[in-house]
């Protein structure tokens, strides 16, 4: 493997976790607006990092389903982080960045692990499956009739 492969996968990489980062501040929003989880999005959110994956970090095939699936992790691990943390601002009338800087990434986790239920776990792992399975799956070629 020489450098420029290396770093290409490099940038992929933090391509995806950019992406995932990003999907789950998104999905914060509805979150926070009907003010309880919503786990059922990580579907949708899952097909969406697929095909953004595929279409603009790697070509489609096991290395872009990879990048994908932990993408999705990486969106559902951020929307339940954030979760937390507005609970604890609002408990305690802190800002939401204060709250993330005094808690912690560990007490943060610690505390969406406790506010989860285990089907919630099987929403992200379909949604981490549907990102696989769209940024994997080679788009059909048109052909004129």
């Amino acid at each position: 493997m020489n450098a420029r492969v290396a770093f290409a996968w490099l940038l992929a990489a933090v391509s995806a976790v950019m992406l995932g980062l990003a999907a789950g501040a998104v999905w914060m929003v509805p979150t926070l607006y009907l003010q309880r989880p919503l786990p059922w999005l990580a579907v949708l959110v899952g097909w969406l990092l697929g095909k953004a994956i595929r279409h603009w970090v790697r070509p489609p095939g096991p290395g872009a389903a990879l990048l994908a699936a932990m993408a999705a992790l990486t969106a559902a691990l951020y929307v339940n982080l954030l979760t937390a943390a507005a609970r604890i601002a609002g408990l305690m009338g802190l800002g939401l960045v204060d709250t993330l800087r005094t808690a912690g990434f560990g007490l943060l986790l610690q505390l969406a692990e406790l506010g989860s239920m285990p089907t919630d776990d099987v929403w992200y792992a379909i949604g981490m499956g549907l990102a696989a399975l769209a940024a994997g799956r080679a788009t059909r070629a048109k052909t004129d009739a």
